[in-house]
């Protein structure tokens, strides 16, 4: 177990959880809102409970589904945008990750918590999925959560440099270590982010990823996974792997979202071109007003 010595050296904000530790260790940290889905883990990883309104959620206003991506078609949508419509990967980072921070934020209320500032900790991997997870905490710091970051491999890129450098200039700390143990991660927390991997992974996972992967299996805090949750495949999902209370697909789900069983699937990413989402079929369901997120589930 870490002293506290060890867990202030690693940037870790210890006051706030350790004060409601009176209450017990299995207090949970989120009050929940839909008391009906909380026996979904028990059912096993892929159960189909809670689902019962999904199709009438997931259809579009023609009535058509929303369409699951394969991992190729994520790929070909994601050069098209790049290539064909000129985006950036700077501003597409920023919209995903503003849309990750929103849909957190309206499913885990600041209020909702049992201490009064909800930490958060976002793993960020080396790719641009760990680049939406940079985004996210900058987001989820103005709104009223205190992030800390996990980013053990960082590339070498002026992009992701300037992503760490915003985050650091907002007093968000980075973490040199990542806890071993899933009980301190479940004392010091209320949610994890999990922004390791996204749709183009694939084959094994490396360390310390492997390591970071298996010790999120045994945490009780809430799992919000950025677009795939980590580890999974893209098409047929990891029965084996974390499971994630909330996922936020980004510019459309990706197949292995059909096996997601948490109680919260939000699609964000608000800025395909219709003409893209024409030539792909997606049927990606109308937003509301001027939300940049939908609830899917």
């Amino acid at each position: 177990m870490y002293t506290v010595r060890t867990l202030l050296s690693l940037g870790v904000l210890v006051s706030t959880r350790f004060a409601v530790r009176g209450l017990g260790h299995h207090q949970p940290k989120v009050l929940l809102r839909e008391q009906v889905c909380l026996s979904h883990r028990s059912l096993g990883p892929f159960s189909q409970a809670c689902r019962k309104s999904s199709t009438s959620e997931m259809a579009n206003p023609s009535g058509s589904s929303v369409k699951y991506l394969s991992q190729d078609e994520a790929q070909a949508v994601d050069q098209e945008l790049f290539n064909e419509y000129m985006f950036s990967v700077d501003q597409l980072m920023e919209l995903a990750g503003l849309s990750c921070a929103t849909a957190i934020a309206q499913a885990y209320t600041p209020d909702s918590f049992t201490n009064k500032v909800p930490t958060v900790l976002v793993i960020c991997g080396p790719g641009n999925n760990g680049g939406d997870g940079l985004v996210c905490a900058r987001h989820l710091k103005l709104f009223g959560y205190e992030p800390t970051i996990f980013y053990p491999k960082r590339p070498n890129k002026p992009l992701f440099d300037s992503l760490t450098t915003q985050c650091k200039k907002m007093d968000i700390p980075f973490l040199e270590e990542f806890p071993s143990e899933a009980q301190l991660v479940d004392e010091v927390y209320s949610l994890v982010v999990d922004a390791i991997f996204g749709f183009s992974f694939k084959g094994a996972v490396r360390e310390p990823f492997n390591s970071i992967l298996s010790t999120l299996k045994h945490v009780t805090v809430p799992i919000a996974s950025v677009d795939i949750p980590s580890g999974w495949d893209v098409e047929n999902g990891n029965p084996e792997g974390i499971q994630p209370d909330m996922l936020i697909s980004l510019t459309a789900p990706k197949k292995s979202a059909l096996l997601f069983s948490g109680r919260y699937h939000f699609l964000g990413g608000r800025f395909v071109p219709p003409s893209l989402e024409k030539k792909y079929a997606m049927n990606l369901p109308k937003y509301t007003g001027t939300d940049c997120v939908k609830q899917l589930l």
